[in-house]
Formats: C-alpha cells, structure tokens, sequence
C-alpha cells in the first residue's frame, strides 16, 4: 500500500504530505521485512543498518515532504550541507536517521528509473533520496539512504558523498515536516 498522506499548495507549489512510523523494530527485523517483501539492499544501505542507530528504540510517526533541488531554490545545484540548510530555513527537518529503510516499507509504489545503472559516481536517475544527519564525517561511510526502483525491482541503497559533491536541481529529498 501507497503511504497515507495528504497533498496541499503553498506558494502556488503543490506539496505531498505523508505519514510514516519510524522506529520500533530491530535491525533484524528490517532486514527480514525488507527480505520479505523483495527489496534489494547495496553493501552501503548494510553499512548503515548495521549502525547503533538502528538499536532498538519507541516508534513515531513522521511526516514527510519530497522536494527536489530546485523546488527549493536552489536553481545551480547544491551540496549536501547547502540542501539541509537550505531545507531548514524553508520550515523542513532532517528525517531521523533510521527513516530510510520504514520510508522503503512504506512505499508500495515508485516510479521505475529510466535508467538501470546502479552506480556511476553520480546522483542516480529516480533516487528519492532521504535527508538525515550523516552518522559519520568519514568520506567513506555512507552518508545516508535513497529509495530507489531498477527495472521494477525495489531498492535500499546507502550513498556517499563528500561535503563539496554538487546535487543536481532535479535530485529529490524526503524532508520531515514539523
């Protein structure tokens, strides 16, 4: 099932609103979930879910807001810091950092990508990317998860990037809205 939700306009912008329960599950139990329902996970979205991040902890529900690059304002582009603050100063938040694999549950539905590449050192076609706090300043670490769906098979991909790698206006972010 799609997640619930509720679309509005704001500044003539047509905004989607979505309602999903984060926390509440062990680690273990995610990946059984994810294993049941077919989605494909890279070694970066393992990286972070391995993570203390992911111990358990009592669920909410948050509320989240899609936004690309430039529906933020950001018409060249953006790093990762530029977007979070960026996204902060528009009245969104940071998803706690464990979203990413309840968001991948919680979406039945995604647009297959219009490419099937899978990594290419660049932001890939179709990635709904999650914005969260990275959980570690190390290059190598991942930065966080992107929700993405290859030639009609469902994915949990961790990412990386350093703080200088410039998101294009069309790459879209799940934000949570207050």
């Amino acid at each position: 099932m799609e997640y619930p939700g509720f679309v509005f306009r704001r500044g003539g912008v047509e905004m989607r609103v979505s309602h999903v329960n984060v926390g509440g599950s062990t680690r273990a139990e995610l990946r059984t979930e994810l294993g049941s329902r077919g989605v494909l996970l890279n070694a970066y979205a393992d990286m972070l879910l391995d993570h203390t991040i992911f111990d358990p902890r009592a669920e909410e529900e948050i509320k989240i807001i899609e936004r690309t690059v430039g529906e933020l304002g950001l018409r060249t582009g953006a790093t990762l810091p530029e977007i979070f603050a960026v996204a902060r100063e528009r009245g969104f938040a940071l998803c706690p950092p464990d979203t990413g694999p309840y968001l991948r549950l919680a979406m039945a539905s995604q647009a297959n990508a219009s490419d099937s590449v899978l990594s290419a050192g660049r932001s890939p076609a179709g990635a709904l990317k999650v914005a969260s706090a990275p959980l570690s300043d190390d290059v190598a670490f991942p930065k966080g998860f992107y929700l993405r769906v290859v030639d009609g098979q469902q994915w949990l991909r961790g990412f990386r990037c350093d703080h200088e790698y410039l998101f294009s206006t069309e790459d879209r972010f799940a934000f949570q809205r207050l």
